[in-house]
């Protein structure tokens, strides 16, 4: 009996020590993987991307930062899996060692470019289709819509036009508008826009066309300082203009001729001042010249077309000479007979007279005279006095002359005038009258650059401060009653015709 109480007794024992092992090895330990889902190359967080892991565990998202946490993971090895709508899905290991061990993921998603739809086609909006009577800057407008929120739309604008083959493309547009400069009278551009939205083939819009404005029939050119370069602007009786000549070269002294359709001017090449041509919208430029214009002081100099348009006389030091619109038949006509420089020179419209402006190599001891075409004095004007002078202009019926004195009859190197003043000489009466007396030209400044208006009956000039720095504008002076009016600020060297 005593041998069976004991059997029962170590049985028991046995029974509760055996259920206490089982008790300690089922306790589970645990670890936490956490992460952030971003999308691959911009690194923005994904939210509300689905996270699971294998072999499975809790199921979780990812919050506005997108990040995520799953916590109380038993010790083991995983598979976590990233998955979102328009991505592809992601796979990550986690291994989990130790009790209360973390585990950091970071899941860069892809895009899943099969579920990606490509951009609209580009709808262009303005200038509408065959619009006409465009200004030399447009503004292109267009808008194209995309699906995928998400996707980056870049554009590419290609414009071609009718007169000549340059095409203009501008690549990765981020916005829908671009503004065009610097177009050219008359002529029809055709305009398109691509769209790429960084995964499919650019998708390309219709093809629109828009034509500018036809050249206008300016009356007015002048010269304006920019970038340290003269410039010819041509402008309306408004004020509306244009820049006639390109910015990078030095231009000046504008003359146009209607019966040519052409615009002269003055350019500096090589180191040598020419006579060029250009149609009115600035185009077609022709160098006329070989031997250069030279004298004393570029910005003196001045030549003249015949009224015909078909050629030009200009000064080279001592000489006068006489060439075709084409550069062809030059021609001497006239050589001072005391080797002074030709300055300035003024064909008269009937084609039968040429005034003259002779000088030595400082710009004094001038003299204005009058010659046929075989180089016989027909009148003198001006001689032996001091101080400078020039602006040489004969009135359409060929008997009054403008021209410019400094009555103040300073001279000095630096070509400085004090008190310029604009004459009329009556050929028939052989009088002279002061029109900057007569209109009350302000004192301290200096009237310069006279022309006749195209109908005689007024004169438009150049005034400025005699200080030699001042800013110089554009006036007229209307002959009837002497009045003042100021056409262009910022403007000298005018021609009216």
């Amino acid at each position: 009996m005593k041998a069976l109480y004991t059997f029962v007794l170590i049985s028991l024992l046995s029974l509760t020590l055996f259920s206490c092992k089982e008790e300690i090895v089922d306790q589970v330990q645990t670890g936490t993987i956490k992460g952030k889902v971003v999308r691959r190359g911009t690194n923005d967080p994904l939210k509300n991307a689905k996270i699971t892991t294998s072999p499975s565990t809790n199921t979780v998202f990812t919050g506005a930062d997108g990040s995520f946490e799953i916590t109380d993971v038993p010790i083991g090895d995983y598979s976590v899996k990233a998955e979102i709508s328009g991505y592809l899905n992601n796979f990550q290991s986690a291994n989990l060692k130790n009790s209360g061990q973390l585990v950091t993921l970071a899941f860069e998603m892809d895009d899943d470019e099969s579920l990606n739809t490509a951009p609209s086609v580009p709808e262009l909006l303005s200038p509408s289709d065959n619009a006409q009577d465009q200004p030399l800057t447009v503004q292109l407008s267009w808008k194209s819509t995309d699906p995928d929120s998400l996707d980056v739309l870049k554009y590419k604008l290609i414009v071609k036009n009718n007169l000549n083959t340059n095409v203009i493309e501008i690549n990765d547009l981020k916005e829908t508008t671009y503004t065009l400069k610097d177009l050219k009278y008359g002529v029809s551009y055709f305009w398109q826009v691509a769209v790429n939205d960084g995964i499919h083939s650019d998708v390309y819009s219709a093809v629109f066309k828009f034509t500018t404005n036809k050249v206008p029939q300016n009356r007015y050119h002048f010269v304006r300082k920019e970038n340290g370069n003269l410039i010819i602007i041509s402008s309306d009786d408004n004020g509306a203009n244009y820049n006639l000549t390109d910015a990078a070269f030095n231009s000046w002294r504008p003359r146009k001729n209607n019966n040519a359709g052409l615009i002269s001017f003055l350019r500096t090449e090589g180191g040598n001042t020419h006579i060029f041509t250009t149609k009115p919208d600035g185009s077609e430029v022709f160098k006329v010249t070989t031997i250069p214009v030279a004298g004393f002081s570029n910005t003196e100099l001045d030549y003249s077309w015949r009224t015909n348009g078909k050629e030009f006389v200009y000064p080279s030091f001592s000489k006068l000479y006489r060439i075709n619109k084409d550069g062809s038949g030059l021609e001497l006509v006239y050589t001072t007979p005391d080797g002074s420089f030709i300055t300035e020179c003024e064909w008269s419209y009937d084609g039968s007279k040429i005034a003259l402006k002779t000088n030595d190599p400082n710009g004094y001891n001038v003299k204005i005279f009058i010659i046929d075409l075989l180089g016989n004095t027909i009148k003198t004007i001006l001689e032996n006095v001091p101080g400078a002078a020039g602006g040489l202009n004969f009135s359409v019926d060929g008997n009054l002359l403008l021209y410019t004195y400094d009555v103040s009859g300073h001279q000095d190197d630096n070509y400085r005038q004090l008190n310029t003043h604009l004459f009329i000489y009556n050929m028939q009466t052989d009088t002279i009258l002061d029109i900057s007396e007569q209109s009350e030209k302000p004192d301290g400044s200096n009237d310069l650059d006279p022309r006749f208006s195209p109908n005689d009956a007024e004169v438009i000039f150049t005034n400025t401060s005699n200080d030699g720095i001042s800013v110089k504008n554009v006036l007229k002076i209307t002959l009837q009653d002497n009045t003042r009016t100021t056409l262009f600020t910022n403007a000298e060297m005018p021609d009216w015709e």
